[in-house]
């Protein structure tokens, strides 16, 4: 039976999701109840009595619907949306100079701010995205209002203020001075926020845009503050070599982080196209995680990332979309790439194994909250886990998918994930709240 909660919304079809080995669990007919106060799950049944959820608030799914976990971006510029399917011409460094940090300086401007990051939070929820991990701006103010869009709209959301000291001739950076002490009370106004969906987390951009100083002041103060790191590794190889002229002194791009403290393991590094197997050993030891970014790997022509190594190596792995290096805000193309990269290689390296819609499915779900460190509350369905779930329909009108001969549940999630798309994701939970 059912537990006894006040506020209980119960969802009663066909569920899927992972556990902690990346195991696909499908479950034909579950019920899973939530405490709509809490937003946490309070209760699962697998294949539930009609006495299970006499007089509860039930939602039944139909024959083509399905529950998922929400998707996690752990990687994505939310400033860069206006710039979205532009300069793929280009590779990385100077994609970045005529591009992106033009783009940057606008949000100076906080209604352009607020303008852009309403979309971004619609969109990428649009998406299925429950969670997302933002780069945000170097503007303090222009930050927090990305804070301020995501708490209102209702995603939970990691957002990290720039950190820029290396001097720029378009002024496009901080003093050190400044940065600590605008990142200071960015996180102050973050938290002034009261929201258990919004937390900061400290985003030195690269190390080519930091000098060893300001690292360093960023990691004592995200130890400090017990904080999320993000940055950038090993993306592209102008700019590992770039690293190497700066730090000669150190032996990686990687190990420049380790000196600086910006390793732990809460720390997410975007990329690692080109990181070595010392470097990938180094990241086990700190339990940092990796963020898989194949779209705009692609679309930069940074290179040909090998999930499959990081795997080998015991590291955490999450999905980036990486906007707008890449160009969609769907994790589902995240995956698809993904999937479409890792057959790519089965076909120039040896005895190499591709991975299945199921790795990648989890990487886009319980794997990103494992990266995240957020996987003891979100990620698959378990008591005690906060309800942050899509709600999907293989057999909308407009869609691609359809019903026209007979799947089993596991056929159509794999319709899905290969060929369905935002009209397929009907309903959007986070938290246990509604917000799509």
């Amino acid at each position: 039976m059912s537990l006894t909660i006040s506020n209980e919304k119960v969802f009663v079809g066909s569920i899927i999701h992972t556990n902690e080995s990346g195991e696909l669990i499908i479950i034909d007919h579950g019920a899973i109840y939530i405490d709509t106060d809490s937003g946490k799950i309070c209760n699962i049944i697998v294949n539930p009595k009609s006495d299970d959820i006499k007089n509860k608030n039930v939602t039944v799914l139909s024959g083509s619907q399905f529950l998922i976990p929400g998707f996690i971006d752990c990687h994505i510029h939310a400033v860069q949306l206006p710039n979205l399917g532009i300069g793929y011409d280009k590779k990385l460094l100077e994609w970045l100079e005529t591009y992106t940090f033009p783009l940057e300086r606008k949000y100076v401007d906080e209604s352009f701010a607020k303008r852009v990051f309403n979309t971004v939070v619609r969109q990428t929820i649009k998406q299925g995205t429950t969670t997302a991990c933002y780069f945000a701006s170097l503007y303090s103010k222009a930050s927090l209002i990305l804070g301020q869009e995501a708490l209102s709209i209702g995603q939970r959301a990691f957002i990290g203020k720039l950190s820029m000291n290396e001097k720029r001739s378009d002024n496009y950076y901080e003093s050190t001075e400044d940065s600590i002490k605008n990142i200071s009370k960015f996180i102050q106004d973050l938290d002034n926020l009261n929201s258990p969906l919004i937390k900061s987390i400290i985003t030195p951009r690269f190390a080519l845009s930091c000098d060893m100083t300001l690292m360093k002041e960023l990691g004592t103060l995200a130890k400090e503050k017990n904080l999320r790191i993000q940055t950038h590794v090993s993306e592209n190889l102008d700019e590992i070599q770039a690293v190497k002229n700066k730090f000669p002194k150190h032996s990686s791009y990687t190990a420049v982080y380790d000196a600086a403290g910006l390793l732990t393991n809460k720390t997410v590094l975007a990329h690692g196209i080109y990181l070595s197997d010392d470097e990938i050993a180094l990241l086990k030891i700190r339990n940092t995680a990796v963020i898989h970014c194949p779209l705009s790997n692609t679309c930069l022509k940074s290179g040909l990332c090998d999930v499959q190594r990081f795997k080998r190596g015991g590291l955490k792995i999450g999905l980036g979309s990486d906007v707008s290096g890449g160009p969609s805000y769907s994790i589902l193309d995240s995956i698809r790439s993904t999937l479409q990269l890792s057959n790519h290689l089965s076909f120039i390296k040896d005895n190499y194994e591709s991975l299945s819609y199921k790795d990648v499915f989890h990487m886009a779900t319980l794997g990103g909250a494992a990266a995240l460190a957020i996987d003891d509350q979100v990620g698959n369905f378990k008591v005690d886990k906060e309800f942050d779930a899509l709600v999907v329909d293989t057999d909308i009108a407009e869609g691609l998918l359809n019903n026209l001969q007979q799947c089993t549940l596991e056929e159509r999630f794999q319709k899905f994930i290969y060929s369905g798309d935002d009209r397929n994701i009907i309903e959007v939970y986070v938290r246990g709240r509604k917000v799509k």
